[in-house]
C-alpha cells in the first residue's frame, strides 16, 4: 500500500484502540406491513425487553424515554406521510440509526448501549430532538462468532481509504466552491458531481456527525419548508441553484459554508477511531441507500447526476468487501460468492452509462429496462450484505 508512512500513525493507533471498540453493536432490520408495532411483554432471545417508538411528522412519541444499558431493542413505527430516520445521538456523533422506514412500517434496530444521556433525532432534520436516558445495570454485549482481532488490519486499511476520499473531496469541493463564488456556472456545473462523488464513497463514516451531515448532504424533503428552509444548505442546495435555477447569484455563502465544513469533517475523521460496526455494516447501508434513493432519481433531482452518486456507493461498499474478503471466505465463502456475482452485475450495468470522460450519463437517459434490472440486483446484493454482521459476529 502506498503512503505507508504517512498513515502509519492512525494505522497503529487504529490497531490499539479497536479492540475497545463497541464491536457488537447492529442494528437488525424488519419490515412490516401492519401500521403499529407489537411490542413483546416478555423478554427477547438476548434478554431485553422490546421499546417501542413512534416517530410522527413533529417528531417523537414518546419525546423522553429510558432503557437499561447493555443490549436493547427499539421497534420503530413510522406514522408520519413520508420516509424517515431516527438516530441516537452523543452529542453530534451519531451512536445508532435506522433510515428510510417507509410510511406506516415497522423496523427494529438492536444495539448495546452505554449508561448515559442521548439525544434522539426523529423524521424531520428540522424537527425538536427527543431525550434517551440509559441507566446502568443491563447484560453485557453479545458475544460475537468472530475473533475481532482478524478485523484490525481491514479496520486500519479502511480508515487510510476514508482519509483519502476525505482529502480528495476538500480538494474538488473547493474546485467547486471556488466557481459559485467567482460566478462561473459552467465550471461549477461540471465539478459538482465529481466533488459530491468523495462523500458518498465514505457515508458510512461521515454521516457519523449529524451537524456536519445535516449542513452538507440534506434534501430539501428532510427540512419542513423544503427548498425554502434556511437551513437547507450544503451540496444539495447549491445543486439547487446550478442546474434547475441556473445561477450562482446569492450562492457565495453556502459555498462559503461548505467548503468550511468539509474542512471541519476531514478535521474530525483523522482523529476518530472507526467502530468494527460502523465499517462492516456499512457495506450494506450504501447499497441500501441506493435501492431508496439513487435507483428512484430522488437524490440528485436537479442535476439528474445519479449514476455519478449510484457509483460512488457501490464503490464505497466494494472496498469494504476486499478489505474483509480473507475474513467472509473463511467464516460464509458461499455468501461472498453471492456478493461478488450481483457487485459484478451492477457494475455491468453501470459501464454501459459511462461516458469517455470518466463520468456518467445523466439519469434520464437510463432506460426502464435497465433501471428494473439495477432495482433487482442491488435487492439482492443489500440482502446478502446485511448479512455480514451476523457474519463476522460484530451483532
Amino acid at each position: 500500500m502506498k503512503n505507508v508512512l504517512k498513515y502509519s500513525t492512525i494505522i497503529c493507533l487504529i490497531a490499539l484502540t479497536v479492540a475497545a471498540c463497541e464491536s457488537n453493536k447492529s442494528s437488525d432490520t424488519v419490515a412490516s406491513n401492519t401500521p403499529e408495532a407489537k411490542v413483546a411483554s416478555d423478554t427477547s432471545a438476548n434478554n431485553s425487553a422490546e421499546t417501542a417508538l413512534a416517530v410522527t411528522d413533529q417528531g417523537c412519541e414518546p419525546n423522553q424515554l429510558t432503557v437499561t444499558s447493555g443490549q436493547n431493542n427499539f421497534v420503530l413505527t413510522n406514522k408520519s406521510s413520508k420516509p424517515v430516520e431516527w438516530e441516537i445521538l452523543s452529542g453530534v456523533k451519531v451512536v445508532e440509526e435506522k433510515e428510510n422506514i417507509a410510511p406506516g412500517f415497522v423496523q427494529k434496530l438492536k444495539t448495546n448501549l452505554e449508561p448515559g444521556d442521548y439525544d434522539m433525532a426523529c423524521g424531520l432534520r428540522s424537527n425538536p430532538k427527543g431525550k434517551l436516558t440509559v441507566k446502568a445495570g443491563g447484560d453485557s454485549q453479545a458475544k460475537g462468532t468472530v475473533d475481532q482481532g482478524q478485523l484490525v488490519g481491514a479496520i486500519a486499511e479502511y480508515k487510510v481509504y476514508i482519509t483519502k476520499e476525505i482529502d480528495q473531496l476538500v480538494t474538488k469541493t473547493k474546485i467547486l466552491t471556488d466557481a459559485v463564488i467567482a460566478g462561473d456556472l459552467p465550471k461549477a456545473q461540471k465539478t459538482y458531481a465529481s466533488a459530491h462523488l468523495h462523500y458518498e464513497r465514505t457515508e458510512p463514516v461521515a454521516e457519523l456527525f449529524s451537524d456536519l451531515d445535516k449542513s452538507m448532504d440534506s434534501r430539501a424533503d428532510d427540512f419542513a419548508k423544503k427548498e425554502a428552509d434556511p437551513q437547507f444548505t450544503g451540496y444539495h442546495r447549491l445543486e439547487k441553484a446550478l442546474f434547475q435555477d441556473k445561477t450562482t447569484k446569492g450562492m457565495k455563502p453556502y459555498a462559503e459554508k461548505l467548503q468550511k465544513d468539509g474542512l471541519d469533517l476531514q478535521k474530525r475523521i483523522a482523529t476518530l477511531t472507526i467502530e468494527p460496526k460502523k465499517m462492516v455494516g456499512g457495506a450494506a447501508d450504501l447499497i441500501e441507500e441506493v435501492g431508496k434513493t439513487k435507483i428512484s432519481g430522488e437524490e440528485d433531482r436537479y442535476s439528474h447526476t445519479d449514476l455519478w452518486d449510484f457509483s460512488a456507493n457501490v464503490d464505497g461498499s466494494q472496498k469494504i468487501v476486499e478489505l474483509l474478503r480473507p475474513v467472509i471466505q473463511k467464516a460464509n465463502p458461499e455468501l461472498l460468492a453471492r456478493v461478488d456475482a450481483n457487485f459484478t452485475k451492477v457494475d455491468q450495468k453501470l459501464a454501459k452509462y459511462k461516458t469517455p470522460d470518466g463520468g456518467f450519463a445523466t439519469y434520464d437517459k437510463v432506460s426502464e429496462a435497465d433501471k428494473k434490472d439495477m432495482k433487482t440486483a442491488i435487492a439482492s446484493l443489500a440482502e446478502d450484505l446485511s448479512q455480514l454482521r451476523g457474519t463476522l459476529g460484530v451483532e
